[in-house]
């Protein structure tokens, strides 16, 4: 092996950025399917499809038992912005806490504190009419939850998978069926028992999640026992190893646009149009539909291993436009389907691009902190959008702000394959 390396073959990006996360000693980038499924992986994967399953759960959960005990449609969506809302708020500080304490502490920690919401729930939708206050409160505390959960899932899947392509792959195909099959359980689960029981059910998922957790062993990481500034500090510090990478915030700064104008909008508008239209079991299937599309993408996303990651999901993006085009101009329904199938795949491609990206570019001891800043990004924008959707087709039209969506979504897909450092980045592993 050479001893010196030509500078100018190394891209820009990884320069600036330092030396990239490498796979622990003696694992092969391409790992073949028995070196993914270690004691290790299949634990943390047990745990993440059980808690993406108990995640589904919860809207159906809350609009029947909302709806059930008479209240108004208004309260549902404010017990989900309680949820939401600590979970972007929070999910910064939960990334500072995961680097102090290790991310599967503070996973376990908050798979407790969403095990006792989730039982708390459940008794009080079993046993009566639970006041407004005490729902949204508990809501509060499941999204606080979600966020000191979040940040220790992207550094996680490195130490636990030899292939981190692979298992992103897996992962994402898991959390498409179980997006599927929460919500379908939880309506079977409401019309034979109540509402109370789909809460059960939910803390059971976070009971197994966090035993799976628990009996994770994992190797100590670099950044274990090293000192530690001030909390601020290493806000600060996170942010700094945040703005060192051009192909990083460049994406995440694109991706604040996209999650804006095209991601916030198209689930609400989707609903409205497809129901107004075709009904509200049409718009079931389109979902269900949406959901095999990311099961597709996981599945091409485990095969193809392109040399430049970020620029492969960048062209397959061009396919939500197309999901947005037959919306806009009402199409029949067979062309929506096919729409939902594609902006599924594409989505969920570009997904594990992405997270396999940051997950082996970025320095472990830098990973919570930096996915957590993603994270936050990535809610509040799209909570932004989802909520000015409404109004704004209410004034211009829903077509017109799906087809802007579709113009809008080209035009990211043209500004990622045109910027470098996001263009010529190139896999590890």
């Amino acid at each position: 092996m050479e001893k010196q390396v030509d500078s100018a073959r190394i891209p820009d990006a990884m320069r600036e950025a330092g030396p990239p996360h490498t796979p622990p000693t003696g694992t092969k980038g391409a790992g073949g399917a028995g070196e993914l499924w270690n004691r290790n992986f299949r634990l943390f994967f047990v745990a993440r499809v059980v808690a993406l399953f108990g995640d589904g759960m919860i809207p159906v959960a809350l609009t029947a038992g909302l709806l059930g005990a008479g209240r108004p449609a208004s309260s549902v969506g404010f017990a989900l912005a309680a949820w939401m809302g600590p979970l972007a708020f929070f999910v910064l500080f939960g990334g500072v806490l995961a680097d102090r304490f290790t991310p599967r502490r503070m996973m376990i920690i908050a798979d407790a504190l969403r095990l006792v919401g989730a039982v708390v729930l459940a008794v009080t939708f079993a046993t009566g009419n639970p006041p407004l206050w005490a729902v949204y409160a508990l809501s509060s505390v499941a999204g606080v939850g979600a966020a000191l959960f979040q940040p220790g899932v992207a550094s996680t899947v490195p130490r636990v998978a030899t292939d981190v392509q692979r298992a992103n792959a897996v992962l994402r195909v898991a959390e498409a069926l179980m997006t599927m099959a929460g919500p379908a359980f939880a309506g079977v689960l409401v019309g034979l028992a109540s509402a109370g029981a789909v809460y059960a059910a939910n803390a059971a998922t976070f009971a197994v999640s966090g035993a799976c957790l628990f009996l994770l062993r994992l190797a100590p990481a670099p950044s274990d026992g090293a000192a530690r500034g001030t909390f601020v500090a290493e806000l600060v510090d996170g942010w700094r190893e945040f703005m060192a990478r051009s192909w990083l915030w460049g994406v995440i700064a694109v991706w604040t646009v996209y999650g804006f104008a095209v991601l916030g909008p198209m689930l609400p508008l989707t609903a409205v149009l497809v129901t107004e239209g075709h009904g509200s079991a049409t718009y079931g299937v389109m979902m269900a539909v949406n959901g095999a599309g990311s099961v597709i993408g996981g599945l091409l996303a485990l095969r193809l291993r392109p040399r430049r990651p970020l620029a492969a999901g960048a062209l397959a993006l061009p396919g939500v436009a197309l999901t947005l085009l037959t919306l806009g101009f009402d199409m029949p329904v067979l062309l929506l389907g096919a729409g939902q199938l594609v902006g599924g795949a594409v989505s969920a491609f570009w997904l594990v691009m992405w997270s396999t990206t940051v997950q082996t570019h970025v320095p472990p001891e830098a990973l919570n902190r930096l996915h957590a800043y993603d994270v936050a990004g990535s809610l509040l924008m799209v909570a932004a959008g989802r909520a000015l959707a409404g109004p704004v087709a209410e004034r211009v039209g829903v077509s017109e702000v799906l087809l802007a969506g579709a113009v809008i979504n080209l035009l990211v897909a043209a500004v990622l394959l045109g910027a470098r450092p996001i263009r010529r980045l190139e896999r590890i592993g």
